[in-house]
C-alpha cells in the first residue's frame, strides 16, 4: 500500500467510518462503543449471537451471526473498515482465529486484536502470565493474512481490578479486606475503562494516511502493527486504599490487611491453573505484575498527549470502581441462581 493518500486509487477513503466490534456489550466493548458513538465520525456495527440477550446503546447497529458459520461472519463483516475484536478470557480459544480469517476474506484492512493490557515488547512478563504467546500469535496471523493490526498497552483496567474481588487489586470490597503483595509500594501503569475508550476512539478518528511527504500530521498508520500506550494513573496497593478510604470515609481501623509474597501467590495461581482451576490465573495474572524488583511504569511510552487524553482523578476512579463492584456483585448472585 503506498504510504500517502494522494497516492492512492481512486475511490480510497482516508478517514475510518465504518467500525464492527465484537463484544459491544462486554466490560471493554461497553466503553470503546460509547466513546466511538460520542466521537460521531464513525457507524459501529455489533456482531452478536442471534440468542445474545445484551442491550446495545441506541444508535448501533446489529448484525447477528455464528461463530460455526463462517459464511454469517464474512457477510457481518463485509463492507466494514476496521475491525475490533473484544472478547471475554472464556470465549472458545478459535473464535479470534475465525474472526481473523472472516475479516481476511471480507477485505477489511485493519483489525485490533483481543489485546488490552501490558506491555507487548516485555515478553518475559507475557510468558510468565501465559498471555504473551497468544497475543503475539494472533498478530502474527494477522499480518500473515494481508491485514494491518493495532493493539492497546494500558495495563490493567483500574476501575474493573479494584471491583470483583480479592484475586485483581487484592481488595474485597465488601468484607473491607485487603491482601497486599509483599509491601503494597509496587507502582504499576493502569487505566480506567473509560480512558482506553477514548483512545481507541481518538484513533479511530485520525486520518488513515498522511496527505503527502509534507503531512506530519498524526495519523492511523502512525500505529500500523504497532501498539498504542495508554496509562490514567501509576499507583500502587497504598495509593489505592489511601483512595478507597477517602472516598468510603473509612480508616484504617475499618480494613483487615494482611500481606503476601508476590512470587509465592504467583506460584500458587499457577499451580492452580496448571491443575485445571482457572481460578488461579487472576491471581498468577495481578500477583506476577506487582514483582517488587521490575518496573512496571509505562510513563515513558504513553501517548495521552499525543492523543489529547484528559487527565483523569483518581478517587472518581475509584468511585467507578466500587460502583462496579456492586454491580459485579449482583452478577454473581444471579448466575449462582
Amino acid at each position: 500500500m503506498p504510504k500517502y493518500a494522494n497516492d492512492q486509487p481512486v475511490g480510497f477513503q482516508n478517514t475510518i467510518e465504518r467500525v464492527a466490534i465484537v463484544g459491544a456489550g462486554g466490560t471493554i466493548g461497553t466503553h470503546i462503543v460509547s466513546a466511538l458513538l460520542k466521537a460521531g465520525k464513525h457507524t459501529v456495527t455489533a456482531l452478536s449471537r442471534k440468542d445474545s440477550s445484551n442491550k446495545l446503546p441506541e444508535g448501533v447497529l446489529v448484525a447477528p451471526v455464528d461463530y460455526n458459520d463462517e459464511a454469517t461472519l464474512v457477510a457481518a463483516l463485509q463492507g466494514q473498515q476496521f475491525l475490533i475484536i473484544t472478547m471475554a478470557p472464556t470465549a472458545p480459544r478459535d473464535t479470534h482465529s475465525k474472526l481473523v480469517q472472516a475479516a481476511a476474506k471480507a477485505g477489511i484492512p485493519y483489525v485490533m486484536p483481543n489485546w488490552y493490557g501490558g506491555d507487548i515488547d516485555n515478553i518475559k512478563l507475557g510468558e510468565d502470565t501465559l498471555l504473551g504467546p497468544m497475543g503475539r500469535a494472533n498478530r502474527e496471523e494477522i499480518e500473515r493474512l494481508g491485514m494491518q493490526w493495532i493493539t492497546v498497552c494500558c495495563g490493567f483496567w483500574y476501575d474493573y481490578s479494584l471491583a470483583g474481588g480479592d484475586s485483581r487489586f487484592g481488595f474485597d470490597l465488601v468484607k473491607r479486606s485487603l491482601t497486599l503483595y509483599d509491601d503494597g509500594n509496587s507502582k504499576i501503569s493502569t487505566s480506567t475503562l473509560a480512558q482506553v475508550g477514548r483512545a481507541v476512539a481518538k484513533v479511530l478518528s485520525l486520518p488513515v494516511l498522511p496527505q503527502d511527504a509534507d503531512d506530519t500530521s498524526l495519523t492511523l498508520s502512525t500505529f500500523f502493527n504497532r501498539s498504542v500506550y495508554v496509562k490514567s494513573f501509576v499507583v500502587s496497593q497504598a495509593d489505592m486504599l489511601a483512595s478507597v478510604k477517602r472516598v468510603t470515609g473509612t480508616t484504617d481501623a475499618d480494613w483487615t490487611i494482611t500481606r503476601q509474597d508476590t512470587k509465592t501467590r504467583y506460584e500458587e495461581g499457577l499451580a492452580q491453573v496448571k491443575s485445571g482451576n482457572m481460578a488461579g490465573f487472576s491471581k498468577l495474572l495481578y500477583s506476577r505484575v506487582f514483582y517488587p524488583d521490575e518496573t512496571r511504569d509505562l510513563s515513558t511510552k504513553v501517548q495521552n498527549e499525543l492523543l489529547e487524553l484528559p487527565v483523569e482523578s483518581l478517587d472518581e476512579a475509584t468511585k467507578a470502581g466500587i460502583e462496579l463492584d456492586k454491580e459485579l456483585q449482583l452478577r454473581t448472585e444471579r448466575m449462582a441462581a
